[in-house]
């Protein structure tokens, strides 16, 4: 649906993998977000299954970060719709919170430079990666702004590339921003195989590598959802000086559900 403020983008999970009351929301919310020493950074990988499962994890990153007030969002494409790299310059997106308005101007920045990004609400119509953020981001911040982006498997050249122009538009501004990449680990491993696997990809995320990700996740066949997503992070964030990143937690959904013979991984990252 379009109005003047551009797309209205409304939540296509509330109520499943989150709460969909505003009152049982921000009650969820509160609960997972555990405060600590509040410390400035240029990125994170969180991430984005159901509160249940993975929401300590994500809340855990953000409770410990001075967070500025705009956030570029980089998710992965799971249902398959739209573009292969798609970003929404225009319009807001709807959670039982409120409202999320995106930051225009920097969008259209970023949409403007290399044509690498196709202006495609249909990749974000159904797509949850971001969404899930947004809860997190509204709780903490007052009227946050965002600039959702949605990639599929992209080639690391390409994902190099979308980094440095996020990294060149985000210089060009005098406003502070955090780019977030949303993304799960391992899907559907055992508790063992699963570490192992998350060990080998989060060994590149800490040194910064989003190539090395890359390589390493398709050489061992990972099934981490936001490896390009996160790949385009860490590249957006060593062009702005990043020099180092901090595990700040690892859980997978046994931990909830008590079966470790299928789990799904999270891992909560700060890049600085």
């Amino acid at each position: 649906m379009n109005q003047p403020g551009g797309t209205v983008r409304r939540p296509a999970v509330a109520g499943q993998f989150y709460p969909g009351s505003r009152e049982e929301l921000s009650d969820a919310v509160s609960r997972l977000t555990v405060a600590g020493p509040l410390r400035k950074a240029l990125g994170v990988m969180a991430p984005h299954a159901g509160y249940v499962y993975s929401g300590r994890v994500a809340g855990e990153v953000y409770g410990q970060l001075e967070l500025p007030d705009t956030f570029v969002i980089i998710g992965p494409n799971h249902t398959g719709l739209g573009a292969p790299a798609s970003i929404m310059t225009a319009g807001v997106w709807k959670t039982p919170l409120g409202d999320v308005a995106i930051d225009s101007e920097l969008a259209a920045e970023v949409a403007g430079s290399g044509n690498l990004l196709e202006e495609n609400s249909a990749a974000h119509a159904r797509e949850h990666s971001i969404e899930v953020q947004l809860p997190f981001l509204q709780f903490l911040v007052n009227k946050p702004k965002i600039v959702p982006i949605c990639l599929m498997p992209l080639s690391a050249a390409l994902c190099q590339d979308i980094g440095l122009v996020i990294a060149s538009t985000i210089k060009s501004t005098e406003k502070p921003v955090l780019i977030i990449a949303s993304s799960d680990m391992s899907h559907y491993e055992s508790q063992e195989r699963a570490k192992g696997q998350d060990e080998l990809a989060l060994g590149e995320i800490m040194r910064l590598d989003g190539a090395g990700l890359l390589r390493t996740v398709q050489a061992n066949q990972i099934t981490m959802c936001g490896a390009a997503p996160v790949a385009a992070m860490l590249a957006a964030c060593r062009e702005l000086g990043a020099s180092r990143a901090r595990l700040v937690r690892y859980a997978t959904s046994g931990d909830v559900t008590g079966d470790y013979s299928h789990v799904v991984g999270y891992a909560g990252v700060v890049i600085i």
